[in-house]
């Protein structure tokens, strides 16, 4: 959505790796962070996930 808004390329600096594990990453958490069908233990391991791909994708 943001490059519809930019006027040049979006460039994200990630490696094909680190673009299958965020992608990765966002599915699983859409179909287990439905309301209703995940708890918070659930919510909060993906959070972590996401958290250690984002500490992981800036530190080398």
């Amino acid at each position: 959505l943001a490059s519809i808004w930019l006027s040049g390329p979006l460039v994200l600096g990630l490696g094909p790796l680190h673009m299958v594990l965020l992608v990765l990453t966002g599915v699983v958490s859409a179909l287990t962070v439905v309301p209703g069908r995940a708890n918070l233990l659930q919510g909060g391991v993906h959070l972590s996930i996401f958290a250690a791909f984002v500490f992981l994708s800036f530190s080398p």
